[in-house]
């Protein structure tokens, strides 16, 4: 069992896997206003927003199966069950088999890749306080602000295009890539071919089976020339760029913020940018919310949460069981016209828990990595960076 909450005060406001300085003291929920949201202001965000292109399919044919087996056989073949994935990408993506296969066949096993994803067999116990460290810390938040002072220009333009709050979008590629200083050297192409069809996790086998579809996004974005799979560098799950992007989120949801016609998330801090927003636009991010709301939760506020990473309570709910909002100057309703949800932020080695009210856009940050902890840090980061660049007057404009 966990000890009565006690809560940091809430601190409002991509991919896949992620990868952050001292703590303030905590605080009884019981006793304690909460921080009130102060988002940045903006021009309204276009109200649709298109994906690049549809979801594609899953390849059913191909297996992961693991060991150091190479992908071809010693005649220099594509092993049958990569073979037989290779035409079915070629079919289903209407990539040339023969360059599917060319591809293929450059593809090594990577025994580090295969290592960072073995499972380690023990539980390790949660520790939210340790998580946040090492993400809203000092060095994170100084580059943070230098990196938004030096793109200023382009951080306002693709928080007005997709509504996303400037501190967002800087602080997710300060979380991901620490402003693009490590965006990974792993060979992208070798790192999903090894965990597509050599994964160690026997176990989950639908992990195999995600790989295995973003290397098809892979060879299809290399087909069109829109990413180099035989020299593209990422990190050991092959994610890219300054916002770690999966090749399949690269291929829906990447967006060329600076109109060259063409996306570079290496090189292209506008494209970067414009791809977070975009992102999380077309997760749920709704434009004008905070990412959790001012409220004061009752002592049992661990019955609301489920876990999950949909938000599925009413404030109504919460409000006749005991939560109350905390009153201010700068306290909006917005947010109480969406659907909520109750996260808890664990700190299992003191049997600590830590609860807040999530909005939808809480709830967005989640679809860029699935992690309770991920998207509170990002959220908090989000705030230092905003608070160091004046941003908190009640209507959103830089503080006097």
């Amino acid at each position: 069992m966990f000890k009565a909450a006690r809560l940091l005060q809430a601190a409002p406001i991509f991919a896949f896997f992620t990868g952050c300085a001292s703590v303030p003291p905590a605080v009884n929920t019981a006793q304690a206003d909460a921080v009130t949201p102060r988002p940045e202001t903006f021009a309204p965000a276009p109200s649709v927003v298109q994906p690049r292109a549809p979801q594609a399919s899953s390849i059913k044919t191909g297996q992961s199966v693991p060991g150091v087996g190479a992908f071809t056989t010693p005649e220099g073949h594509l092993q049958p069950d990569i073979q037989a994935y290779a035409r079915e990408v070629a079919a289903t993506r209407h990539v040339p088999l023969a360059h599917v296969e060319k591809l293929l066949l450059l593809a090594r096993f990577d025994p580090q890749v295969a290592r960072l994803m073995t499972p380690s067999g023990k539980r390790i116990k949660r520790s939210w306080v340790t998580y946040r460290q090492r993400y809203v810390e000092p060095v994170r938040i100084k580059q943070g602000v230098a990196f938004w002072q030096s793109y200023k220009t382009e951080v306002d333009r693709a928080a007005a295009q997709y509504g996303v709050p400037p501190s967002i979008l800087v602080s997710i590629i300060g979380v991901e890539t620490l402003y693009g200083r490590y965006t990974g050297s792993f060979s992208v192409l070798d790192a999903l071919a090894t965990l597509g069809f050599r994964h160690p996790d026997v176990n989950r086998p639908e992990r195999s089976q995600l790989f295995r579809d973003q290397l098809a996004d892979l060879i299809e974005l290399d087909y069109r020339g829109e990413l180099n799979a035989t020299t593209a560098t990422g990190s050991f799950a092959g994610a890219v760029g300054l916002p770690q992007f999966m090749p399949g989120s690269l291929r829906r949801f990447a967006a060329d913020g600076d109109n060259d016609r063409r996306i570079d998330l290496y090189d292209s801090v506008p494209d970067a940018l414009a791809s977070v927003g975009k992102f999380l636009r077309l997760h749920g991010w709704e434009p004008g919310l905070p990412v959790f709301a001012p409220v004061q939760l009752p002592q049992n506020a661990a019955q609301w949460v489920d876990g999950g990473l949909k938000p599925t309570l009413r404030w109504q709910q919460l409000e006749q069981a005991g939560a109350y909002v905390a009153r201010s100057p700068r306290t909006t309703m917005a947010w109480a016209q969406h659907p909520v949800g109750v996260i808890d932020l664990l700190d299992e080695p003191r049997g600590l828990a830590e609860y807040r009210v999530a909005t939808p856009n809480f709830f967005a940050l989640t679809e860029y990595n699935r992690s309770y902890f991920y998207a509170t840090s990002v959220a908090e980061l989000a705030q230092a960076l905003a608070d160091q660049m004046g941003y908190g007057a009640p209507d959103g404009t830089p503080a006097q």
